[in-house]
């Protein structure tokens, strides 16, 4: 079965023509990582072997045995999967390293797999090119197993680590920093010096998109479970706060801070199983794909990134229960996003503001609503009813952040169906609802810090178990 789907971009300048900004402004780069909003996260190291979440950094170095890593399994999967990349635990806070690091005797070249000749970040990083996928790492500063852990020393070696990983098996989309810290070895703790971490990823990588807890390019959304707020801004204070147990409260890094001075948008991580790395125990309570598809509503499409975890069992392999649930995901979007409505079976007309001036369409325009914004209208009319319970719309992030709030009213003809009113709108907002018949969408903006500028909206019919609850 198909669905309805109706993609409009407006390509004139509807008042207000300014080109006013409204700061902070997102870079290059985090346009260019909001618009790739759904990759893989790869949870992998001892605890795949000893089934643990956290381990303790005295696991042997022969544990580690993927007698079938295939890193073009994973690359496969998630290709058919549509995300557009994966991050991997290059060194998880046991200290195990997923390639032969100089700077530590606790990695791959000290196990058994493959004779202690085997690099994961190698075989991953040339399995990501091959499907045309971004390679992220996960970079763990607590480190359980190595000696300088708690001492000066261990921030050099950390920088080390940072520096050898991007030069090796560089460029990365994303670079992860856990903010956790915790013990070492000698029963102390590391102060982290992340003003040279910093700086050094600034250094050697400046097109690396950088994460934790307060960016400096984008922050976590505040939980576990991939849901980013019902109110997201990109905004977020940092002033006084710091990574880890000094990170702002959970419901600010989940909604942002309107008047926030960076641009620090929200990722949503979340694994598609309880626990992050595999345990065979959890084959059975894999996240079904209509879960997954809840998820991408209330993540994506809030205007965060979303960042899923799949991990590989010990023989290095993405098991059949999770490819399944992911395959179940990928074909849930395709139905309900991915066919185009043809011009000769609809056409539509665009109507703005109370003296109902028409709108011709164009690609890759973007409509601007004048400061009198509050007292008009854009209104789209069918030349008949369409079946409707889902509508995406994308704000022209460039000139910054602007909607505060916004309503959308669904009518056949003159008989209001569905209205509702919501907060941000971010770089994408889907608004699901229940099936309407309709031929009339009426979308107000009822408050903004400046002009509103919106680059896309989209209208779709989906599968009615998947409308947000």
């Amino acid at each position: 079965m198909k669905y309805a789907l109706v993609i409009l971009f407006f390509g004139i300048l509807i008042s207000g023509r300014s080109q006013n900004p409204v700061y902070p402004l997102p870079s290059v780069k985090q346009l260019a990582w909001q618009a790739a909003p759904f990759y893989l996260f790869i949870h992998f190291g001892p605890n795949t072997f000893t089934d643990l979440e956290w381990g303790k950094g005295s696991e042997k170095e022969e544990l580690f045995n993927p007698t079938a890593m295939d890193c073009r399994q994973w690359c496969r999967i998630a290709k058919e999967a549509g995300a557009s990349g994966i991050v991997i635990t290059a060194k998880h806070h046991d200290g195990f390293c997923l390639w032969p690091s100089a700077y530590s005797t606790h990695t791959v070249a000290q196990s058994k797999w493959k004779n202690g000749h085997g690099d994961v970040l190698k075989e991953l990083s040339i399995a990501c090119r091959e499907y045309g996928l971004s390679f992220g790492v996960y970079l763990s500063p607590w480190d359980r197993n190595h000696p300088a852990y708690g001492t000066p020393a261990y921030n050099d070696i950390f920088i080390n680590m940072m520096k050898e990983v991007v030069s090796q098996y560089g460029p990365f989309f994303e670079f992860w920093w856990d903010g956790a810290n915790g013990e070492g070895p000698n029963g102390k703790k590391q102060v982290y010096d992340w003003h040279r971490f910093e700086t050094t990823m600034r250094e050697i990588a400046p097109k690396t998109m950088v994460f934790s807890d307060i960016g400096p390019d984008m922050r976590w959304a505040g939980n576990e479970n991939g849901i980013a707020g019902f109110t997201n801004w990109n905004l977020l204070d940092t002033a006084g706060f710091s990574r880890g147990l000094g990170a702002p409260p959970n419901d600010t890094l989940n909604q942002g801070n309107i008047n926030g001075r960076n641009w620090i948008p929200a990722e949503c991580d979340v694994s598609i199983r309880p626990g992050w790395f595999y345990h065979v125990k959890e084959d059975s309570l894999v996240k079904s794909p209509e879960k997954l598809f809840d998820i991408y509503l209330k993540s994506v499409g809030r205007g965060a990134n979303l960042i899923l975890n799949v991990p590989p069992n010990p023989r290095g392999l993405i098991s059949p229960y999770d490819s399944a649930a992911l395959m179940g995901f990928a074909k849930l979007r395709k139905e309900s996003f991915g066919d185009l409505l043809s011009n000769n079976d609809q056409s539509v007309v665009y109507l703005y503001g109370k003296n109902n001036k028409e709108i011709s369409a164009g690609k890759n325009g973007v409509i601007y609503w004048g400061n009198n914004f509050k007292d008009e209208f854009l209104e789209i009319l069918f030349n008949k009813k369409i079946t409707i319970n889902c509508i995406l719309l994308n704000e022209a992030l460039q000139w910054g952040q602007r909607v505060k709030s916004f309503e959308i009213e669904i009518y056949d003809k003159d008989s209001l169906q569905f209205k509702k009113a919501y907060t941000t709108l971010g770089h994408q907002r889907i608004i699901s609802f229940p099936t309407r018949n309709s031929n009339r969408i009426i979308i107000r903006i009822t408050d903004a810090k400046s002009d509103p500028r919106l680059n896309g909206l989209s209208v779709y019919h989906i599968p009615e178990m998947l409308v947000e609850k």
